[in-house]
């Protein structure tokens, strides 16, 4: 008999447990989920957060809310809303964990400051959903190219970060030279390129994200990396640059040797004054081989006998 008294009792609070639980997720669901909306302010200085509470969990309703939300008037109006004006959104798909905007060719026309403003409002905004890690822009679904003619490419939250007052910090334009490939994909050719970025972005991986995104259209050479590689992080330490990649990076789709894809980043990498050498990893991983005759494990240096004179 109390055998089955303590049975029903047990019952009894796994029950009621069941009960809390449901009743605690209703009133998580009723209550909604905060997220910021980011709005460019009108002295284009920078991009200021506006609360938004949802109460929607399905991905791609919550993708459609905050795009109108983007699209909305602020109640604030020294705040100017990303989609509005020249910036027609014409499309949206999504591929994996990447978010993919296709906007109209109206969008070319903002000046370079709006228009990394406007791209970083929307990035941050965007890249709170959950599955959505990244996000890249297209102009009547091509990869959109910047001011100096380089494509963009794949973007994330932590290129647009915050400094006092909630404004994304200055923009600086700087002089790299990188490393790509010859016609033939087995020599390296050093081009000078001039990129307007974001003075929160290392310029470690500002040369990485340049080299993912390939040749300006002035420039006579070919890519070195699969532009679908996406960075993971990119630090420096003792002179030595540790690049970790994804795995996107040891599909090679280019027709350019082992040497020349991991030099290009070496390289480019060594001609800042801050770094000597270079190591690559994959997810975190050194004990990788790319195209199975080259090992990550190695620290790599600056090669002089691949470059075209």
């Amino acid at each position: 008999m109390f055998a089955v008294k303590r049975w029903k009792l047990v019952w009894l609070v796994a029950i009621a447990a069941m009960l809390l639980c449901a009743c605690g997720r209703r009133a998580e669901i009723d209550e909604g989920k905060k997220y910021t909306v980011y709005y460019v302010n009108y002295d284009e200085t920078g991009v200021m957060p506006y609360d938004y509470i949802s109460r929607t969990e399905d991905r791609d309703e919550l993708i459609d809310e905050l795009l109108e939300q983007l699209e909305k008037v602020s109640e604030k109006l020294e705040y100017r809303a990303p989609l509005s004006g020249n910036v027609n959104l014409l499309s949206y798909t999504i591929s994996e964990d990447q978010l993919i905007l296709n906007f109209s060719e109206s969008y070319r026309q903002q000046s370079v400051t709006t228009e990394v403003l406007v791209r970083a409002a929307i990035v941050r905004t965007m890249t709170q959903i959950q599955g959505i890690q990244y996000v890249s822009f297209q102009v009547n679904s091509e990869p959109f190219a910047d001011a100096s003619g380089t494509v963009v490419g794949v973007m994330s939250a932590d290129q647009f970060i915050d400094n006092e007052g909630n404004e994304i910090n200055t923009y600086e334009k700087v002089k790299l030279t990188l490393y790509l490939a010859d016609e033939n994909g087995d020599r390296l050719c050093p081009v000078v390129r001039s990129v307007v970025y974001n003075s929160n972005i290392s310029m470690e991986r500002l040369v990485v994200e340049q080299l993912i995104a390939g040749p300006a259209e002035n420039e006579k050479v070919f890519p070195t990396i699969n532009p679908e590689t996406k960075i993971v992080s990119v630090n420096v330490k003792d002179g030595i640059c540790y690049v970790n990649l994804d795995g996107a990076f040891l599909t090679q789709i280019y027709n350019v040797t082992s040497d020349v894809t991991i030099y290009s980043i070496a390289n480019s990498l060594v001609e800042l004054a801050n770094v000597n050498k270079v190591q690559i990893a994959i997810n975190g991983d050194t004990n990788v081989s790319y195209k199975e005759n080259m090992s990550l494990s190695t620290v790599f240096e600056r090669n002089l006998e691949l470059v075209e004179q």
